[in-house]
């Protein structure tokens, strides 16, 4: 291979500028065959009035060169600032997030000498949306938005995955015992997924305990796929249990444009002082090499930076007497992982990629289910402390629908509600057919019309009340897709 491949390169902030200063020097010096496009990101734009914190321009060059390796950056504290790493996840459809993380005992302290897990977190939808919206005075809310499609591709990416790189199991974190419809549809996705890679061991894990297994069993897992919240925290949660949180890379991989970045913070109390490490940054070069086809160079950069480790020259995060030979600075660091190009480790096992691992995944394709209104929850702002109140006013206007119930925070409290229930202004009131039975373990429910649903909201508004928000409550093919109140 002659031709560079030409990436876009961001500097970052804090010690962003030191430790891509640091990998490009060892890219060059192992041979990597790229021509760098800087493009200007981070706090310095967006005090410039770029609230994303990436110039319009910019969007050009990654769509251009279509890899984008990113030093850590710095959001400034305030209302109106985005976050840039959403951002650019959610604009490019980087879907996929991979966060290999793994065990360099006993050369960094780690109470799990065998730690070999890659983390694989969707990365476009749930609560990272940011779709936030005050509506009370006491409450407001964030949307959980999971979609069928978005499910499907990164479940479907992390068992390509397993399968490409000779992974064993995969494992899917949700917490479907509780959000029976937003994770219980992931792990419904998982499960139909599954079925097609009957080669490799499937299974789940509700996600409050499945992370305290990571933590104290994780040679137990191998691949893990789950939400992005979720996996934001537990990709730092193995990260750390591996040594250091500050030696992870990741990749963010979307259909035509991919993104390399640690997974640390900019760090700027150390920003300038010859501290920082760059193993992070680095890791995820390796990563980016892989992707664009130079598994060779890759492997090369990997195998001189596990020996570098393994003889002892350590930076100060990572550094501990009696282990460590040298306390050095990222300058010293990065030279003598140049120094170490072309040679093997001897402790820990030679890494090899083999040929770049090509993982697509086929287009969605959408089936349409009948799909009925059947009810509507509408969500009042409400001072009063009564429930009783609430409800029989709201019975004596619901006119053509019923209302079925009324919940406070989740809690119902109309009808037969208890009175040590602490009450905010903030009601769901769900409004359903007449002829619905609600007086049944699986309450039967029948069509209303947007019409009703109107008329009714303008009788609540005639009647001074405050309808800050509706939901419809839908059938699809003929089954309940909406949560049932506590005691419906």
């Amino acid at each position: 291979m002659s031709e560079k491949t030409k990436i876009a390169i961001a500097y970052g902030d804090g010690i962003g500028p030191e430790i891509m200063d640091s990998t490009l020097k060892i890219l060059n010096a192992a041979g990597a065959k790229i021509e760098p496009i800087e493009i200007e990101i981070g706090e310095k734009v967006y005090k410039d009035g770029h609230t994303s914190g990436i110039k319009p321009e910019a969007w050009d060059v990654l769509r251009q060169t279509k890899v984008f390796l990113k030093a850590p950056i710095t959001t400034p504290q305030g209302g109106g600032y985005k976050s840039l790493n959403v951002t650019v996840r959610t604009t490019l459809g980087l879907f996929a997030n991979v966060r290999p993380c793994f065990s360099l005992y006993p050369y960094v302290e780690t109470k799990h000498p065998v730690l070999d897990i890659v983390i694989i977190r969707e990365n476009e939808e749930d609560l990272y949306t940011g779709i936030e919206h005050q509506q009370t005075n006491d409450t407001v809310q964030c949307l959980k938005l999971i979609s069928r499609p978005g499910s499907e591709k990164i479940i479907r990416y992390a068992f390509e995955y397993a399968r490409a790189y000779g992974r064993k199991k995969v494992t899917a974190m949700v917490k479907d015992n509780i959000m029976k419809q937003t994770d219980g549809l992931f792990h419904d996705i998982f499960k139909e997924v599954a079925k097609e890679y009957p080669e490799l061991e499937s299974n789940s894990q509700i996600i409050d305990i499945g992370t305290a297994n990571l933590a104290d069993r994780p040679q137990t897992f191998d691949v893990v796929v789950t939400l992005n919240l979720y996996g934001d925290i537990i990709s730092d949660v193995v990260a750390q249990i591996a040594g250091s949180v500050g030696m992870a890379g990741s990749s963010n991989i979307g259909e035509i444009v991919s993104m390399f970045e640690a997974i640390h913070g900019s760090a700027p109390d150390i920003s300038g002082k010859n501290l920082a490490n760059p193993s992070g940054l680095l890791n995820a070069a390796v990563m980016m090499l892989v992707h664009i086809g130079q598994p060779d160079i890759a492997a090369k950069i990997n195998n001189a930076w596990l020996l570098t480790i393994e003889e002892g020259i350590h930076t100060g995060d990572i550094y501990k007497p009696g282990v460590s030979r040298i306390k050095v600075g990222t300058k010293e660091f990065t030279e003598a992982v140049i120094g170490n190009l072309g040679h093997l480790p001897e402790k820990f096992k030679p890494v090899s990629f083999g040929k770049a691992k090509n993982i697509t995944i086929p287009e969605y394709k959408r089936t349409i289910q009948k799909k009925e209104l059947v009810g509507v929850d509408i969500f009042l702002d409400w001072t009063g402390t009564d429930p009783k109140e609430l409800g029989n006013k709201l019975q004596s206007l619901s006119g053509d629908l019923k209302l079925k119930i009324i919940t406070n925070r989740g809690v119902k409290v109309f009808p037969d509600g208890q009175p040590e229930t602490f009450l905010i202004d903030h009601w769901r009131c769900r409004f359903v057919n007449k002829e619905a039975l609600i007086q049944h373990e699986n309450p039967t429910y029948y069509p209303i019309s947007h019409k009703e649903i109107a008329e009714l909201l303008l009788k609540l508004d005639a009647a001074g009340y405050d309808s800050i928000k509706t939901e419809n409550l839908y059938y699809f093919n003929g089954k309940r897709a909406f949560s049932l109140g506590q005691g419906e």
